[in-house]
């Protein structure tokens, strides 16, 4: 190798470095040239003939040349380096995407996040909520919402997952160290969501086995479940009750349907439990079921996103052909435009209503699915370059305008149930389980054919929550692999561990009692505590990183700056959102109940502890991190609130950024 001045101080200076990572000498024609990856987080600049170089990810590139001279590119360490044999020219992987693994296709990821984000309360949820709050003036506030509240807080997830190429809590590190509880928060929180949600796919597994009959099950009163109460046809003073989400029967009534009972006596079997003390005997038909729905998980997930990402081509794309068919069958229907008109005409005087508006947060919030560590994890597994703008816009509309297609599949047929009753739509209309298991499974028993549209439908339901289930579950798996690396070489048994310990503990579930601990672990697992926990992430991202910071993430990684409205909105609106609706969820806290079952004080305890399992995590690290720095405390809080790539600047010239009034100006 020449020795001339200019390479002696390149490899001088190249030495210094070499100590810190992995050094890479390749020759092409006579040319010698050196890699060096480093691995040190801390490492902040280092001179090159351009001035100095900022590192800002995890670690970076330097690439040399005996000619002189060397460039910096900010790459993760397992960025992978290419060598043209013509041209001489190393070419870096800017974001490690082949060490990583990206989706095969960019349409693996949509259809991923749209997976994920339409789920069962897209049918039984919102068509209820606009019927019941104006009908279309119910848009009003739901996307006005959508617009300053859930699609912010939805990009700016995807960004986080995009640009740091990491999970839910290891994107801490690289945000504000201090926060990192907040992604262990919405760990526990997806694990605890899994323990229920993968319940009602089980019961949908259970409908479709049911309906391979010439009679479905849920259509008399002469079968071994029924009671004298059970009654073939309802008039207005027979009215099949169910209540909401909780979609169960008030047996004090007159009467009650067949398929009220069929849900009740049959598959939940509650009538044999006296409360939450009380679970009974596991039933096994809905184990085993139970069991297909974790082992479809496994299979789904077991090689991470390459297998995920083929399966959701059907999870996700089935609920929309079948919704479109159901449509179609419906509109057909007597009654079906009476029951469209109730769900549109809109009622503008009920804007006045607060609860309307409330309503309004609450469905967006939870629909567009921010703050699950999901929507990170998944776009963490994108291209560096990858056009997430439009991404976030594509996928979040798509998500809306199926909530509202799917109302017209929904009321078209309450129209019918409503016309057939001869009792008015407020009779038959509900949200939750009741919809899907009681009235449009009795609207689908009096169709020719009923056999084959039972079967159908339960495939939808099927497909609406297994892919959900499936971006709750790659939460779990890609945060604690990124946070742990070891996990990560051992992906099929980590899958197979977390899926069995989750199959374990969500069979309390499919007991004689186990709706009593269903319905705690939907009111308290992701209730206040996911506000609670992304609450604390905007506040992070936008506050303690800084708008600034962020607004030059998003300009190196998608070559466009972010423009006003975005800024405003993720600084000052979805905070306020955020806020706005945690407020809310606890004013309207009532004691915990199911139907008439009101929980005991010890069952109320235990649904508190469940919620606070997750949120203590937030202020329990902080005060962790805090302990285990060291120096004064000004020092440590100065380290505890700084991304990891800007701590030498305050080792070296003391300078913290968060500590001036700019920082917090900017936007």
């Amino acid at each position: 190798m020449p020795g001339s001045k200019k390479e002696m101080e390149t490899q001088e200076s190249l030495k210094k470095c070499s100590g810190l990572g992995k050094a890479l000498v390749q020759s092409v024609g006579g040319l010698s040239l050196q890699l060096i990856v480093v691995k040190n987080m801390e490492l902040q600049t280092i001179r090159s003939e351009e001035g100095p170089a900022r590192f800002r990810q995890k670690s970076s590139v330097v690439v040399a040349s005996s000619t002189g001279g060397y460039t910096v590119s900010t790459a993760p360490a397992d960025s992978e380096e290419r060598l043209d044999a013509e041209t001489g020219v190393v070419s870096v992987d800017p974001a490690g995407d082949k060490a990583r693994g990206t989706w095969d296709k960019k349409t693996d990821f949509l259809l991923s996040v749209i997976g994920f984000a339409v789920d069962l309360a897209n049918v039984w949820r919102f068509p209820y909520l606009c019927y019941k709050n104006g009908g279309g003036a119910f848009l009003i506030p739901y996307l006005t919402f959508f617009l300053i509240g859930g699609l912010p807080l939805f990009y700016m997830e995807l960004i986080l997952g995009q640009f740091n190429r990491t999970g839910a809590i290891s994107v801490w590190e690289h945000v504000c160290p201090i926060l990192k509880g907040v992604g262990y928060a919405v760990i526990i929180i997806a694990f605890f969501v899994d323990l229920y949600y993968n319940v009602i796919i089980t019961w949908s597994f259970f409908y479709l086995f049911a309906s391979f009959t010439t009679k479905l099950p849920w259509t008399s009163c002469d079968n071994e479940w029924n009671t004298p109460d059970c009654i073939d046809q309802l008039t207005d003073d027979f009215v099949n009750g169910t209540d909401g989400f909780n979609a169960t029967v008030n047996e004090t009534r007159r009467g009650i349907s067949p398929a009220a009972q069929y849900y009740e006596r049959e598959v939940l079997q509650l009538y044999k439990s006296e409360g939450i003390g009380d679970f009974g005997d596991l039933q096994w038909k809905l184990a085993l079921c139970m069991l297909g729905v974790f082992l479809l998980l496994y299979l789904s997930l077991w090689k991470g996103v390459r297998s995920s990402g083929k399966v959701v081509w059907v999870t996700a794309t089935m609920p929309y052909i079948v919704l479109t068919i159901l449509l179609i069958r419906g509109a057909t229907l007597p009654g079906a435009s009476e029951g469209i008109k109730y769900y549109l005409t809109p009622n503008f005087d009920r804007l006045m209503d607060s609860q309307v508006w409330i309503d309004a947060a609450q469905q967006i919030f939870y629909s567009l699915g921010a703050g699950f560590g999901v929507l990170i994890a998944l776009s963490s597994y994108n291209k560096f370059h990858n056009n997430c703008y439009r991404d976030a816009l594509v996928t979040s509309s798509v998500n809306c305008m199926t909530s509202f297609f799917s109302g017209f599949a929904i009321f078209s047929v309450l129209g019918y149930m409503s016309q057939k009753r001869g009792v008015p739509i407020d009779k038959v209309a509900t949200e939750g389980p009741g919809l899907v298991f009681v009235v449009y499974p009795e609207a689908i028993a009096t169709l020719p054919g009923s056999t084959a549209w039972a079967i159908i439908f339960f495939l939808m339901l099927i497909t609406l929550g297994i892919d959900s289930s499936m971006g709750g579950t790659e939460a779990i798996l890609t945060g604690l692999s990124d946070e742990f690396p070891i996990l990560t070489r051992k992906r099929e048994l980590f899958t197979g561990v977390i899926l069995f310990v989750e199959f374990s503990l969500a069979l309390i579930n499919v007991s004689q009692g186990g709706m009593y601990m269903f319905h705690m672990l939907d009111q308290y697992a992701a209730g206040t505590s996911i506000l609670f926990a992304v609450l604390f992430e905007a506040i992070g991202v936008s506050w303690l990183y800084g708008m600034r910071q962020f607004k030059q993430d998003v300009e190196e990684m998608l070559h466009f700056t972010p423009g006003l409205w975005w800024r405003f909105c993720w600084k000052f609106v979805s905070p306020l959102f955020l806020l706005f609706i945690t407020i809310f969820s606890i004013v309207q806290y009532r004691p915990l109940a199911y139907e008439t079952y009101v929980y005991p004080p010890w069952g109320v305890g235990l649904a508190w502890c469940l919620s606070a399992s997750s949120m203590v995590f937030i202020p329990g690290y902080a005060i962790f991190k805090l302990l285990k720095l060291q120096g004064p405390f000004r020092e440590r809080i100065a380290y505890a609130i700084t991304p990891a790539f800007e701590h030498e600047e305050i080792r070296d010239k003391g300078e913290v950024k968060r500590f001036q009034l700019r920082h917090w100006l900017s936007i």
